[in-house]
């Protein structure tokens, strides 16, 4: 950090398990990646390129190699995988994967249905060559699972050799975790996280007000997904309880007493801390 501030929760350092920023990345051009990581790289820990667009990426092997000379671990969306399960092409995914000398690889089946015990077949295929990511949730709105098929469904993806599982919202944060609003689907919420360890869910929160509920929910080093490049930044004030959604978490009672922030404002609008 720049200068000292008393009360700034501490962050996990990187590479880190748990207080990761995995960002979205829908086809940046090479000079936008090089901007983006000038400024926001310390705060990345890893970069997915959203759904398929690395088929259609121009220049996508320098691409690849600006992030991974960076330090910054980078893998293709999980519609990709799952174009190739469609095409009966796993065989040509793995070349995919060694082609571009990637170390993680995202599993889903947000756009297809794949069974439960092949899905984690995959899984385990991946994991004896890549740190596999596995993605829970439909991207069909219609399709909502009860939140025990939630749980049993990350747990036996995770016993499967999966890294981390990811909580679906989209790009937009409208499926899935969320309602078509983007409201937080709070009852799943709960029940997953008290049945699964935090560490091991990227909540997928691309919008402002998601990110600000789970910092509150889990805290500082929860780990989020989905993040706008322009974004990163922003989360990481957000993280520590400088910007205004969160200014009042960390701060010590006495303190939030004194400037009648969050319950003491007298304002029953504001509900930070509560």
């Amino acid at each position: 950090m720049n200068y000292s501030l008393n009360h700034v929760p501490k962050r996990t350092a990187k590479p880190r398990e748990s207080g990761l920023t995995m960002v979205m990345d829908k086809g940046l051009s090479i000079r936008e990646v090089e901007d983006m990581l000038s400024i926001s790289a310390p705060h990345i820990d890893i970069v997915k390129l959203g759904w398929a667009t690395s088929f259609v990426t121009p220049n996508l092997k320098d691409k690849v190699k600006v992030y991974q000379d960076a330090g910054i671990p980078i893998y293709f969306g999980g519609t990709l995988f799952e174009a190739f399960v469609a095409r009966d092409q796993f065989e040509d995914y793995l070349r995919v994967l060694d082609q571009y000398k990637l170390e993680h690889a995202e599993v889903s089946d947000g756009s297809i249905e794949i069974p439960s015990d092949e899905k984690c077949e995959y899984i385990r295929r991946l994991a004896t060559r890549v740190k596999v990511l596995s993605e829970v949730g439909s991207k069909d709105a219609e399709k909502i699972f009860a939140p025990y098929k939630w749980i049993e469904m990350m747990q036996s993806e995770l016993d499967a050799g999966a890294w981390k599982v990811i909580g679906e919202a989209r790009e937009g944060g409208n499926v899935g975790l969320f309602r078509s609003s983007g409201e937080v689907r709070q009852g799943l919420v709960d029940e997953i996280i008290h049945a699964i360890p935090a560490e091991k869910i990227i909540w997928e929160a691309p919008q402002k007000s998601q990110q600000v509920y789970f910092v509150k929910l889990v805290g500082t080093n929860v780990n989020l997904g989905n993040i706008a490049p322009n974004e990163v930044i922003p989360l990481e004030t957000i993280r520590i309880g400088l910007r205004g959604d969160t200014f009042a978490h960390f701060l010590p009672e006495k303190t939030k007493k004194r400037f009648k922030l969050g319950k003491y404002s007298g304002d029953k609008r504001i509900t930070q801390d509560e």
